[in-house]
């Protein structure tokens, strides 16, 4: 009886995945999933920034349009108001992830001003607020890597 057993009783090599093993394998998947959720994040503010930028250059073109029919640029309460009377550009990004406002202004010069709200202000402390001037000067200037 004791054969028949034997013979009947798994080998050593199919006896399957020990409760050790089985957590060893939930950890290195926990640690893989932190890492790419983290890079993930990163990748996607500073893809957000495009909405930044865009609106700010989308601005830069509506205030040349603006001087050559008013002989000046638009002020900031008329960044909103409908043309001819104002640029006709909403105070916030398309995603609301930057709110918009144009700064420094007089007769023959702004400056357009993008700052981040909501979960876009976890971007890098440079990057959270974009502007760019009539002449077509960004900053942040020392951080070129929020332009592109």
């Amino acid at each position: 009886m004791k054969r028949t057993l034997r013979k009947l009783s798994m080998p050593r090599a199919m006896r399957g995945v020990t409760l050790l093993e089985l957590m060893v394998i939930v950890a290195v998947v926990a640690i893989l999933g932190s890492l790419a959720v983290g890079s993930y994040r990163s990748h996607l503010i500073r893809a957000q920034r495009t909405e930044a930028r865009m609106a700010l250059l989308r601005i830069q073109a509506a205030q040349e349009k603006f001087f050559l029919q008013n002989n000046r640029y638009a002020k900031d309460n008329e960044l909103d108001a409908s043309p001819p009377s104002g640029l006709g550009i909403p105070r916030t990004t398309e995603n609301g992830n930057y709110t918009l406002t144009i700064s420094d202004y007089a007769t023959n010069r702004y400056r357009a001003v993008a700052t981040a709200t909501g979960g876009q202000t976890r971007d890098i402390a440079a990057c959270r607020t974009l502007s760019i001037d009539q002449n077509g000067n960004k900053q942040p200037a020392a951080n070129p890597e929020c332009w592109r």
